[in-house]
């Protein structure tokens, strides 16, 4: 499972920006596919979880009602949405794939992309 994450970049707060990420390998539609974040001095994070089917979503406290994750089968690719985007959401932003949901733990990560929330 490769996976290449794209779209961040530097915001201001309340502005917004959504991620990508594309994985390449063939067996796309049948893993869960998330976003974790680690901010500096800080330990990573698990942000927003999608199972194979769309029918389970999950989000971290922080980001409820500001992120949304969604994901194209037939594109192999992973979205995330942040709208209200706080300083405090300053972070490297990882992709992560997981065989039927996102654990604590996704054995396969892209490889970041930097998300800058300036106030």
């Amino acid at each position: 499972v490769q996976l290449q994450a794209s779209g961040g970049g530097l915001a201001q707060a309340g502005a917004s920006l959504r991620l990508s990420c594309a994985e390449s390998g063939r067996t796309y539609s049948t893993y869960a596919m998330g976003w974790f974040r680690q901010a500096p001095g800080k330990e990573r994070e698990f942000v927003a979880g999608i199972r194979w089917n769309g029918a389970s979503i999950d989000y971290a406290n922080s980001v409820k009602g500001r992120f949304t994750i969604s994901r194209d089968n037939g594109k192999n690719t992973v979205y995330l949405q942040m709208n209200s985007l706080k300083p405090e959401d300053t972070a490297v932003y990882y992709c992560v794939a997981d065989r039927v949901e996102v654990t604590a733990t996704p054995p396969w990560w892209g490889q970041g992309t930097q998300v800058t929330v300036s106030s």
